[in-house]
């Protein structure tokens, strides 16, 4: 009892242990709640300087893009009248000025002398300024001649006195849109940050700086009296040349006192005081509660004696019971021990020998020796034997009993006895299941292993699968420490194989790419085969040590060496591009995807070498990226125009069609050439659609020029492989009721024509059958062999401007382009000269039997608006005819 209730005293303080570990979490969640309150005021804080610093800048762009939009109308004007009085110019200018707006002045410099300026009054020393000859002006000057763009420069002092922003706009007149002068607006800056809401009394503090593109140090020209805040809100604004930061924070900082900060802190105190308080009560009532229980379990002990010596009585009655004398031998039996032994119900007594003759011949001797050392040692008796019934059936009996002196001293045994046969089958038969299920279990556990192993592997190369690349790959995951350099090698020329000699000969190829890799692979290493011919390598070595560069060419040379399949010498090579993380931030899936990249650029760059990643890989994919993502954007947006440059008879120089070339009208870029964004349209599988896009809107402009009676006798558009396989190109043409003649379909000659299959040579045919003519493209710079070539029966060949520039200086070169010409003839076939740069080009080609000319000496591609003027003024037509030149032979 004594022990119990020094237990008790100690285990009395666990009862107040939930309510301590209650009032630790309240005052953690408290104190969360506290650092919570006081980041959502600050995020408040940051949310609502963001709102007013968002609101300055878009006043500010605003300002900004208003003052230029309405100096650009006026350019415009100038454009068009590049003559204009100073008493006009005065009086548009003044319309300008009156409006609310920022300008200050401006000046119009035809070739870069200013002659007209608004307003006159304080700038009348401007008049006769030449830009190319002032210091200060030269070089901004000339920049807008160099970009042919709008430059907008600022904040500068002005000799005037005060700051302001420079817009420098060049100016274009007549319609070969050539080169006029500029037009300089100053804006005053002090105004336009007035207007915009940048004042001394502003609700934040905010500061402006100006830094330019090139870099160099930011210039701030505009602050507020409170200082900006450390980590304050920025925004940027592009102005052109250079780039306006704003910085913006509240005037007493981001960590100002809230207002109702110190009655939510009491209120947290008074909730965590409602909450801990009755868990201290239960704790008090949980001691006094188990004091008594104590009492009952004292009271229960006492009971539980009697209850033993009870059970145990009733556990013997369950049993036969038995007591044997030492010195009688006499051996007394219950009925139920008569019952276990098949013994007579009617026989008087029972004895050892009853006992002894109902045993299990094979356990006689060891059940007397245990029953006799029992007695000699006067130790407990317990052993197990069998019996043998009258029926000839085995019955387990378990015995137990105790040795004790009578009052006469003799030695007596009692004890009980009862069946356990049924609980020894009962063993045999678990023990059975046991070993049954340990085997069943080593089976399963194998054909575990080997499921394992064939879903981590690749079962053609037994090299580790994607899968068990993937697993690698996880437990390298970011923030490791360790170095990880992925090399991903893909096989070239495999395809080839697999096309030419089958399947089964590309499976012995793997094998044996698989072999090679083993071979010169250090055993640290991981290679797996991730699909088809493409494998990677994973390795946590040093990069500096290992010389993954020196490895990858070392596979290359091995890979390349030639093998004997189904008796065909055959060889293949490899491309490897590698990529070594170098921040541990870098996932392992971005760097697969680095490793990926680096192989792509081997290809391209020629196949059989290796590439590692870097940073210029990394740009260049992101901007390709960018590029692909605007691309789609411009399709969907009809961003893609068709430009047109005249093509013209050599005898008449009359125009005998046009040819519809495509460019992207990017908004923010200007217009891209074909040569930038074809390539990647092609990896998205979208030169068609620009195919397409070109020739609607060039039928457009056909339509709307007959409609102004300019009859073009043809229009001329190019065709990708792409667009030709379109299963509904066909439908499409034949729905549009073309007039023959009036369209013409040009191919790349860089198609290969030798290899193209039925398809391809049967949607050519069924273009020719709609009365649209076949020019090649190129002509002279691509792949395929004239008889190719020539078997389309093309209308026209066009001569690529590489054949056509050097023509006047050289005889042999003239021999070539003679020879095309000539070939063009005996077929029946019209020659195109495209990059005709000067009037001697157009001689010469007229002379050499060349019949239509196209190059920048006649016209320039231009939009449809532009063709139209072009075409009704007949500007390129020369005074008299053009001399002929002979040819040098």
């Amino acid at each position: 009892m004594n022990d119990r209730n020094a237990q008790f005293s100690f285990r009395g303080l666990g009862y107040y242990i939930p309510a301590l570990v209650v009032a630790f979490a309240v005052l953690i969640a408290v104190l969360l709640a506290d650092a919570q309150k006081r980041r959502l005021e600050e995020e408040y804080l940051r949310s609502s300087t963001t709102e007013q610093l968002g609101l300055l800048r878009s006043r500010l762009e605003g300002n900004i893009l208003g003052n230029i939009k309405l100096v650009q109308g006026l350019v415009a004007t100038l454009s068009t009248e590049p003559d204009m009085s100073s008493t006009r110019f005065a009086d548009l200018a003044g319309r300008i000025f009156g409006e609310d707006n920022q300008l200050r002045s401006l000046a119009i410099a035809p070739d870069f002398v200013v002659s007209l300026v608004y307003p006159m009054k304080g700038n009348e020393r401007s008049l006769g300024l030449d830009y190319r000859k002032n210091e200060r002006q030269r070089a901004a000057a000339l920049q807008v001649l160099e970009e042919d763009r709008m430059i907008v420069t600022g904040p500068v002092d002005l000799v005037q006195g005060g700051r302001g922003v420079i817009a420098r706009y060049p100016i274009h007149t007549g319609s070969d849109n050539a080169f006029f002068g500029i037009a300089s607006a100053v804006i005053n800056l002090d105004r336009l940050l007035s207007s915009s809401g940048f004042s001394d009394d502003l609700k934040i503090a905010a500061s402006l700086s100006s830094r330019s593109h090139g870099g160099g140090e930011a210039r701030t020209f505009f602050a507020t009296p409170d200082t900006v805040d450390i980590d304050p809100v920025v925004m940027t604004i592009d102005i052109g040349h250079e780039v306006w930061t704003m910085s913006a924070a509240p005037l007493k900082g981001w960590h100002q006192p809230s207002a109702d900060l110190g009655i939510f802190r009491g209120g947290l105190a008074l909730l965590a005081i409602i909450i801990v308080a009755p868990m201290f009560w239960v704790g008090y009532l949980m001691k006094d509660r188990h004091r008594h229980i104590l009492a009952l379990q004292d009271r229960e002990d006492r009971l539980e004696t009697v209850s033993q010596r009870l059970q145990l009585a009733l556990d013997a009655s369950k049993v036969g019971v038995w007591e044997y004398d030492s010195e009688t031998t006499g051996l007394s039996w219950d009925a139920r021990m008569r019952a276990l032994y098949n013994v007579p119900p009617g026989q008087p007594i029972c004895g050892y020998d009853d006992w002894r003759a109902a045993l299990h011949p094979d356990d006689i001797a060891e059940a007397e020796r245990t029953f006799a050392t029992a007695i000699a040692d006067e130790k407990p008796y317990i052993t197990e034997f069998r019996v043998v019934g009258c029926d000839g059936g085995i019955r387990h009996i378990r015995a137990h009993g105790m040795t004790y002196r009578a009052l006469s001293g003799a030695k007596r045994i009692v004890g009980a006895n009862w069946d356990v046969t049924a609980d020894i089958l009962l063993q045999d038969e678990l023990l059975q299941a046991k070993l049954t299920a340990e085997a069943q279990n080593r089976a399963l556990e194998e054909a575990r292993r080997v499921m394992e192993h064939n879903s981590l592997h690749d079962a053609l190369t037994r090299l580790p699968n994607r899968r068990f690349l993937d697993q690698q790959l996880a437990l390298s995951g970011n923030g490791e420490s360790r170095p990880l350099t992925l090399l991903h090698i893909d096989l070239d020329r495999f395809k080839d194989i697999n096309d030419t000699l089958g399947h089964a000969a590309g499976d012995e190829v793997l094998k044996h790419a698989a072999s090679v890799l083993r071979a010169h692979i250090p055993l640290e290493d991981f290679i797996a085969r991730i699909g088809g011919d493409e494998f990677v390598l994973l390795s946590r070595r040093d990069p500096s040590e290992a010389d993954f560069t020196a490895l990858s060419a070392r596979l290359i040379e091995a890979i390349s060496e030639p093998m004997t399949i189904e008796g065909h010498d055959c060889r293949i090579g490899a491309s490897i591009g590698i990529a070594t993380r170098n921040d541990a931030d870098e996932s392992p899936e971005q760097l697969l995807v680095n490793a990926d990249i680096a192989l792509y650029e081997a290809k391209r760059r020629g196949r059989n070498r290796v590439e590692a990643f870097n940073d210029e890989l990394r740009l260049r994919t992101v901007e390709v990226k960018r590029l692909s993502d605007d691309i789609l954007r411009g399709l969907e947006r009809g961003e893609f125009h068709p430009f047109f440059q005249p093509q013209f008879d050599a005898e008449t120089l009359e125009i005998v069609g046009v040819e519809a070339l495509a460019r992207w009208q990017h908004p923010t870029r200007g217009f891209i050439a074909p040569d930038v964004f074809l390539p990647v349209a092609e990896t998205l599988n979208v030169v068609a659609r620009i195919d397409e896009t070109i020739l609607d809107q060039a039928l457009f402009q056909a339509m709307r020029w007959e409609g102004q009676g300019l009859g073009i006798p043809r229009v001329s558009v190019n065709v990708s492989c792409q667009r030709l396989r379109d299963e509904g190109l066909i439908d499409k043409l034949r729905a549009m009721n073309i007039r023959p003649g009036a369209l013409t379909f040009e191919l790349l000659e860089s198609i290969s024509f030798d290899t193209a299959d039925d398809g391809l040579r049967q949607a050519i045919e069924e273009i020719k059958a709609l009365g649209i003519d076949i020019e090649i493209d190129d002509f002279g710079t691509g792949h395929a062999s004239i008889v190719s070539l020539l078997e389309l029966s093309p209308k026209r060949l066009k001569i690529d401007r590489r054949l056509v520039q050097p023509l006047l200086e050289s005889p042999s070169q003239q021999s070539l382009v003679r020879s095309i010409i000539d070939i063009g003839k005996v077929r029946g076939i019209e020659t195109v000269a495209e990059g005709v740069e000067t009037l001697d080009h157009a001689e010469l080609l007229r002379n050499l039997g060349c019949h239509t000319l196209q190059g920048y000496a006649l016209a320039r591609p231009m939009g449809g608006d532009d063709f139209l003027a072009f075409a009704k003024a007949r500007g390129w037509m020369p005074a008299a005819r053009i001399t002929p030149v002979k040819a040098s032979r």
